[in-house]
């Protein structure tokens, strides 16, 4: 459980601003000028607070046993997301039906950087059948080395075209943070990103919901 002692505003109102800012494309003044029209006289700066301090716990939440098996075929991709003034890059995956496989934002676009991120996606849901890439050289070497690590033989697609399921996916996520005009910091950024993907991921059925909630409900439920 959640523990929202100590803060000025009731839990429902916290929740409330945070889901609202991970699912739409909204801004922290966009959110209080919301929250004022709702009576709720809370400053950009408290959402902000909010939002840095519950979407990883959120999120660690539905990592822990509340998200559906997804396929074993994937899509990586990575792209771009601005940090600071300064592009940083965005490693994500999705199996053959459009569910999230895993995310990392990282500083570098290189072997290392690739290999976390397979590392990260593997330690949640196994070793995959088949992984489709880009023509990058760099995520195909990271590939490699954690093939020859676990003995296991992937199947590797590098064609041109074959990886627009996940592009598409990214465009669902960049909407949300066009609004954002940047993160500040790289903590925040992944942070944020942490929550933005739960949402998303939400959206596309990929929480157990046995008793039939809505995406804002299964978001709530996290809490408790």
């Amino acid at each position: 459980m959640i523990d929202f002692k100590g803060h000025r505003f009731e839990q429902d109102i916290i929740l409330t601003g945070v889901r609202w800012y991970l699912a739409y494309p909204l801004s922290y003044r966009n959110l209080e000028e919301m929250m004022a029209e709702r009576g709720v006289d809370v400053d950009h700066s408290s959402v902000y607070r909010w939002v840095q301090k519950f979407t990883p716990q959120l999120e660690a939440a539905f990592r822990k046993g509340k998200k559906h098996p997804v396929g074993t075929s994937w899509q990586m991709d990575e792209t771009y997301i601005k940090v600071k003034g300064q592009w940083k890059y965005l490693y994500r995956a999705v199996d053959k039906e459009g569910q999230t496989i895993d995310f990392l934002l990282t500083a570098h676009r290189d072997k290392k950087a690739a290999r976390r991120f397979f590392k990260k996606a593997i330690g949640q849901h196994g070793l995959p059948e088949k992984v489709t890439l880009d023509k990058s050289g760099a995520n195909t070497a990271a590939l490699d080395a954690l093939k020859e690590e676990t003995g296991t033989a992937i199947e590797v697609r590098q064609i041109k075209y074959l990886n627009n399921l996940v592009e598409q996916d990214h465009r669902a996520v960049k909407r949300i943070i066009r609004p954002m005009l940047g993160f500040k910091s790289f903590g925040s950024a992944r942070r944020t990103l942490r929550g933005i993907e739960l949402m998303h991921r939400i959206k596309k059925g990929q929480m157990r919901n046995p008793q039939g909630l809505s995406a804002a409900e299964q978001c709530y439920s996290l809490a408790a």
